[in-house]
């Protein structure tokens, strides 16, 4: 359900809603023009009925003459000043800050790096898996970001929740005793399966927006912001299973009902997706 919430600014400006509503990856887009005869530098914006819930909004504003202002209005703080020009600091808060909520909404994103955890061995090898993971999907969100190779979103969501299914299954198989090129080299697999997954975070940033005159450090902080999110998710996994295992043993089929759940999530995930596909297209 999307929240009835909308921008308002000071008198002498004027909304025009705009089509366009997206609801991706959790999160819901609204394009507005916004029109007036005074400086908008130093004008008060404020997320109506923002209070009432507990998102957070991020507000790009482009004005014609090719200047750009990043907020991050909260319901605790849900109005600010426009400032006359916005500082590095603020757009690096707003980017990481998008990038965390990001990682930790995209249940598939997650979901794809827990399975990965099912099939490492060792803090060494999860390092590097983790890594190579990370490096591959820091390419592909860059290079399509800035519209140096691109792909369609709808098979690009289908292929990760497809991935998703594959590792799940490679996890299965191990644990079962069957030596597979995930039990090998990992990191091959979480690099290859990494490049897929960046063009689904590209695809989130593209419809969010990028401030014009300063592309490449949104970029990198939505990029920071994505590893962090995924740092607290693997924490707060390794967490779990350190406190569960200090009252009681790890049931031995544990990795393998883990690994079923994964697969069977991501299975409905990937007919789903599918469907969509087929019927837009």
């Amino acid at each position: 359900m999307v929240q009835n919430i909308r921008p308002v600014f000071d008198a002498g400006f004027t909304l025009t809603p705009m089509p366009g509503e997206n609801v991706i990856n959790g999160f819901v887009l609204f394009r507005y023009r916004l029109t007036g005869e005074a400086s908008l530098a130093g004008s008060t914006i404020s997320i109506e009925n923002l209070n009432r819930t507990a998102m957070d909004a991020l507000v790009n504003i482009s004005l014609l003459d090719g200047s750009h202002y990043s907020l991050l209005l909260k319901p605790r703080e849900n109005s600010a000043e426009i400032p006359k020009a916005e500082t590095g600091w603020q757009l690096v808060f707003s980017y990481t800050r998008l990038g965390v909520e990001h990682i930790l909404a995209g249940w598939d994103h997650l979901a794809f790096v827990a399975a990965l955890m099912l099939i490492v061995s060792g803090w060494p090898m999860l390092f590097k898996t983790i890594t190579a993971f990370t490096v591959a999907h820091s390419i592909t969100l860059g290079l399509a970001t800035l519209n140096y190779v691109s792909l369609p979103p709808p098979p690009v969501e289908a292929l990760i929740a497809l991935s998703i299914v594959l590792i799940a299954a490679e996890a299965i198989h191990l644990r079962k005793g069957k030596q597979t090129l995930a039990s090998r080299w990992p990191w091959i697999l979480a690099f290859t399966f990494g490049l897929l997954h960046g063009f689904g975070f590209a695809g989130a940033l593209k419809e969010i927006g990028l401030p014009q005159s300063d592309i490449p450090l949104a970029l990198l902080f939505f990029n920071v912001g994505v590893e962090m999110g995924q740092l607290l998710f693997i924490g707060a996994l390794l967490s779990l299973i350190a406190i569960y295992r200090r009252f009681r043993d790890l049931p031995q089929r544990a990795p393998v009902f883990t690994a079923y759940c994964i697969g069977t999530l991501a299975t409905f995930w990937l007919i789903e997706r599918l469907d969509i596909m087929f019927i837009s297209g």
